[in-house]
């Protein structure tokens, strides 16, 4: 299953990078010092930074994903109005959290998407945040368009579909991304063992 989940990823990654390869092709490479400096501070091809989505946080601030770069990312999707799952997913966020070491706290990020955009404004994630106490730097709550959050659970491997008016069913699933945003662990489920996930942080950070 986890396999087929990394072969989905990658699909999608790569369908997207593959509309992008003409005007690569049509680059001047005429300086080959630029060029090379260029690829060397390229963006891995399957990173999620390449995404040209934007998003809105609990602050009201417009970022892209590629902001994130140079920090170990910690994601979730979930919705604010969600009773059942969601809660026991932020509760398993902050369980991987507790786990990382002090001295290695302040090189991850851990962030939470909505998959409910249309009622999760930036003033209802603020108020998640402080209702769940989570309102330091670390804890990053971030609201997008339907359509890049359709596309962004895609590359997650994430399913969620609307049952009834603010109620969703969704995958359970936490990603864990390098400093240049690619995928290194997934967990899925609630409440699961997190001990791969935890160690896959703390190899990670700095």
């Amino acid at each position: 299953m986890k396999k087929f989940r990394y072969l989905v990823i990658a699909f999608a990654l790569g369908s997207f990078f593959s509309c992008n390869s003409n005007s690569e092709k049509n680059t001047d490479t005429s300086d080959s010092a630029k060029v090379k400096k260029a690829v060397s501070e390229a963006i891995p091809e399957m990173s999620i930074y390449n995404l040209p989505s934007h998003w809105t946080t609990q602050n009201g601030e417009e970022i892209e994903l590629k902001d994130l770069e140079g920090k170990v990312v910690v994601m979730v999707m979930i919705y604010t109005t969600c009773k059942a799952a969601c809660p026991r997913l932020v509760a398993d966020m902050r369980n991987i959290e507790k786990q990382v070491p002090e001295e290695k706290k302040d090189d991850v990020q851990y962030v939470f998407v909505s998959i409910d955009p249309e009622t999760d404004t930036p003033e209802r994630l603020k108020a998640f945040s402080k209702e769940n106490e989570m309102e330091d730097d670390k804890w990053l709550f971030l609201r997008g368009t339907e359509a890049d959050t359709r596309e962004f659970a895609a590359v997650l491997a994430v399913n969620y579909k609307e049952i009834s008016p603010m109620d969703f069913s969704h995958s359970n699933i936490i990603s864990v991304f390098d400093h240049h945003g690619e995928m290194v662990h997934q967990q899925e489920g609630l409440g699961v063992d997190n001990k791969e996930t935890v160690q896959a942080i703390i190899e990670l950070a700095k």
